[in-house]
Formats: structure tokens, sequence, C-alpha cells
């Protein structure tokens, strides 16, 4: 099974948002907090949902709850796909 880019997150997130003109995740945001980015716990969750229907999977909730970066998210997401492999 394939990883989850940060391409396919930021369409994710951008899904979440409602494709708000106002969100900028162009450049290096990968260690930017997801908060900076202007997403909030609701729209986390979403994304959650979302990735986890999308790619089959489901995010161990120890793991999941220490996303705060787009880098965080890849790597759990990732992870739980290498498991269910």
């Amino acid at each position: 099974m394939a990883e989850m880019t940060l391409d396919e997150l930021k369409g994710f997130l951008l899904q979440a948002m409602g494709e708000d003109d106002s969100l900028d995740l162009s450049g290096d945001i990968l260690d930017t907090g997801l908060t900076e980015l202007g997403f909030d716990s609701l729209a986390i969750i979403d994304t959650t949902n979302k990735v986890e229907r999308h790619f089959g999977i489901k995010l161990p909730e120890s793991e999941a709850s220490d996303i705060e970066t787009p880098r965080d998210f890849l790597d759990v997401v990732n992870r739980a796909i290498t498991v269910a492999a």
C-alpha cells in the first residue's frame, strides 16, 4: 500500500475547512503547527476520519492525539498504513 503524501494531506485538510481561500498551505509547512496553519481541533478530527476511511486504517488514539504538525500527521498515518499492509 502506498504512503500518504504531503499533497494528499493538504487536500484532506482543505476539504475539512471547506476549501477556505484564506488558508495558505504553500511552502515548507511540514513542521508548522496545524493550529498556526488555521486548523482547529474539529478540522483535524474531520481530516483524521477522512484519512482513515480513504486508506482503510485506524490511527492509534495515543498517536493521533499527539499530532501537532503535518509531519506528525504523515508519520502517524504512514506507520498505520505499513502496519495494515
